[in-house]
């Protein structure tokens, strides 16, 4: 594979400007999505019997808009390789309809107004765990694309660091809670993205990214990995049960979405084709919000 490849962004002056739309799809508002149900459900599980509706409202302020600045820094860092793939290369930047510097800038203000939000008006922990959990993914993950299949598995420490930002959130420390959470989340991101990176593999090689399935042609790994990773993440899913912070009604739905997600899974598994990758990945999407609102859930019914 050569790494001579240079990408080029459209600077062409007939393009539309930039839209509403494009400003927002920076922030890769599906994973902000994700992480603000995420510190939802900490603070949830980690508050007392009554939960501090301010508190919670400026957590959900302003992990968001840290997760969201840290997803535009990441768009202009990787502007370049982004052109480069088909997958990518409509995003407001390498298409020229946002130039690089003001998505920069657009990023610093997002994080420094989570920041600023979160470290007088949440707890000053919450705030360095969202600094960490962007340093981590612009200046770890984000270079370890290009050198290392083991990115993935290093990335789900900052994708899962915001439901550990919303337990520290509501209780001011660390707790079991927390960090059986954080594993769920950590687990859950293995066949998530595992079934992203085997549908477009060719297009990760085009982008020199050094993904696990680019380089494991019979998909045997990758298939093995995402098996593993799923019953680890349905059995850290029960753990809240056994520590007694959640009940049966939280229980019931999780041990149901465990064997719902299993079933593209074990088909991906036999199979290793890019329809069952698509399953996997479709069912995934849909796992994390549904069992963090179930947590939701068995706390104010059950």
């Amino acid at each position: 594979m050569s790494t001579t490849r240079t990408a080029t962004i459209s600077t062409d002056a007939s393009l539309e400007p930039a839209s509403f739309r494009d400003w927002i799809t920076l922030t890769k508002p599906e994973i902000t999505f994700l992480v603000t149900i995420s510190s939802l459900a900490g603070f949830v599980l980690a508050s007392p019997a009554a939960i501090d509706g301010w508190k919670l409202f400026w957590t959900l302020l302003g992990i968001p808009l840290t997760s969201a600045g840290g997803c535009a820094l990441n768009m202009y860092i990787e502007r370049d390789l982004d052109a480069l793939m088909k997958r990518t290369a409509t995003r407001p930047i390498p298409a020229g309809r946002i130039k690089p510097e003001q998505a920069k800038w657009y990023g610093f203000v997002l994080v420094g107004l989570g920041l600023a939000i979160l470290c007088p008006l949440t707890n000053p922990l919450t705030g360095v765990m969202a600094a960490v959990t962007v340093a981590l993914y612009l200046w770890v993950y984000t270079p370890l694309k290009k050198t290392t299949t083991l990115n993935t598995l290093v990335g789900t420490i900052p994708g899962a660091l915001p439901i550990l930002g919303g337990w520290t959130a509501a209780s001011g420390t660390f707790g079991w809670g927390g960090w059986v959470l954080f594993a769920v989340l950590v687990c859950w991101q293995m066949p998530h993205f595992f079934s992203l990176a085997w549908m477009y593999r060719k297009d990760y090689d085009k982008g020199h990214f050094m993904m696990l399935p680019s380089s494991d042609e019979s998909g045997k790994s990758t298939a093995a990995q995402t098996f593993w990773f799923s019953i680890a993440m349905i059995a850290f899913s029960v753990a809240p049960v056994m520590l007694g912070l959640s009940g049966w009604l939280y229980l019931a739905g999780a041990i149901l979405l465990g064997i719902w997600f299993m079933i593209p899974v074990g088909r991906f598994v036999l199979s290793r084709s890019a329809l069952h990758a698509r399953m996997v990945l479709k069912a995934s999407v849909m796992y994390i919000p549904l069992l963090l609102l179930a947590i939701i859930v068995d706390r104010f019914i059950a």
